[in-house]
């Protein structure tokens, strides 16, 4: 094993100087399928809370604690699918969590009471934030280093399609009768047919090469180079990187002596932040129209027309992820995010709603590839999924504080006060990563 070691190119060398092949493309494409009916199924609850408010007689605060349940959900599954993809492997964990949140969102679909709901809810959130975690991680290990963020965003984009998909068919369920809005949870638990497909994925060869299984490395590294060779004949040569030493178990201990610990606690706080903005303003948009004074159906269809932004922002994500350092693109976009968010909520004009709602919107799903890239490159591979997971699950976490805080903001301090708030997270995301973030444009992963 010793001398296979010495004379064998690492994982990052061999796979960072291949080209865009099919292998590649396929990826996204299921990569994309993942993050699709993730994305909506995340939202499904947010477009289904004003028809289940008034269906059930609930207050805005219980509305919140349903909400603040899935983030509860979200941090179990973060910090969980981190330490037991970093065991069992990237493409095992990812089926393993893409099945836990579809199947439980099925089950949404036939809750009975609020307590039912939540508890399903909480258990639905355990696997969506689970198979994030797995799947940018998946992606920041087996794209080269060079368009990792470009296919961050790519893959983003097919997945943020979710978002408006399931706003309009939202938009068209729930008003056809009183079970509409369980079918919204059933469209949310399509994923299940996500394995039919599994097959086409490969486990990520440098977690082989952390757990010292350097001959399953190689085999999956020589199908992948051989693929991409049929389609564009030799290879660029492999660039000497030093080799990687095995470790079959991630620890705080490492995290301490390798100094990555700081860093840790700095994506911690940035994940706090972006997730009280993020979902402050996207989980909340239908139910705060209907609580304003529209109506349910108009409440859904500017909301609707609000999510369409999202597909264009992942698509910008894709366009400039790899052209510049990405420290600086995310702390642009922390600040026009909070500008727009800022105007949203001033303004009670139905054209200035839409317009503003969709340039948050779309800058939100700008900055979530941004950033969903940034994590894992910045954490050696023998604690990359386990540190993202724990960043990724705290930041959760936190927002399960956020719907209260929200529900209490606007039932003492009236609609403007919860946009208010929302710019604030989004100006200490900036303020944070312009500070302290590190620099990662083009970083070999060791």
């Amino acid at each position: 094993m010793d001398s296979l070691r010495e004379t064998r190119h690492s994982a990052a060398a061999r796979l960072d100087r291949l080209p865009i092949g099919l292998f590649h493309r396929r990826a996204m494409r299921l990569l994309g399928y993942v993050f699709f009916f993730e994305l909506g199924d995340i939202n499904t609850f947010g477009f289904a809370a004003p028809a289940i408010r008034e269906a059930w007689g609930l207050s805005i605060s219980t509305i919140g604690f349903v909400t603040s349940a899935t983030f509860v959900g979200m941090f179990l599954g973060a910090t969980s699918a981190g330490w037991i993809s970093d065991r069992i492997g990237r493409k095992r964990a990812l089926i393993l969590t893409t099945l836990w949140y579809s199947g439980f969102s099925l089950l949404n679909a036939v809750a009975w009471n609020t307590t039912a709901l939540l508890i399903t809810r909480l258990l639905t959130g355990v696997g969506l934030s689970g198979a994030t975690v797995v799947a940018i991680t998946y992606i920041s290990e087996m794209f080269p280093a060079a368009k990792r963020g470009s296919y961050q965003g790519w893959i983003m984009t097919i997945g943020l399609c979710g978002i408006p998909v399931t706003a309009y068919v939202a938009r068209f369920l729930i008003p056809m009768g009183a079970w509409g809005w369980r079918a919204v949870f059933v469209w949310g638990a399509l994923g299940l047919l996500f394995p039919l497909f599994a097959r086409h994925l490969e486990e990520s060869p440098r977690w082989y090469e952390h757990h010292g299984r350097l001959q399953d490395a190689d085999a999956v590294l020589a199908r992948i180079e051989q693929q991409i060779r049929n389609e564009v004949g030799e290879l660029p040569p492999v660039t000497a990187v030093a080799p990687v030493t095995s470790q079959d178990h991630a620890s705080l201990r490492e995290l301490v002596a390798g100094g990555y610990l700081k860093r840790l606690i700095l994506f911690i706080a940035i994940w706090i932040f972006q997730t009280l903005g993020f979902y402050g303003f996207m989980s909340w948009v239908p139910t705060l129209l209907a609580a304003n004074g529209f109506s349910v159906v108009h409440a859904l269809e500017r909301s609707s027309a609000i999510s369409i932004g999202a597909v264009p922002g992942a698509w910008l994500a894709a366009k400039i992820s790899d052209r510049w350092e990405r420290k600086w693109l995310i702390t642009a976009v922390s600040l026009v995010v909070a500008v727009c968010g800022l105007i949203y909520g001033l303004s009670f004009q139905t054209a200035t709603i839409v317009i503003f709602g969709f340039l948050v919107a779309m800058f939100i799903q700008t900055f979530a590839p941004l950033l969903y890239a940034y994590t894992p490159e910045s954490f050696p591979t023998s604690v990359r999924n386990t540190s993202t997971g724990v960043g990724y699950g705290i930041g959760r976490l936190a927002n399960a504080f956020g719907p209260i805080f929200v529900a209490f903001l606007f039932t003492h301090y009236g609609y403007t006060s919860v946009f208010v708030y929302i710019a604030f997270c989004w100006g200490m995301v900036a303020l944070l990563v312009a500070s302290f973030g590190p620099s990662t444009k083009g970083r070999v992963l060791t």
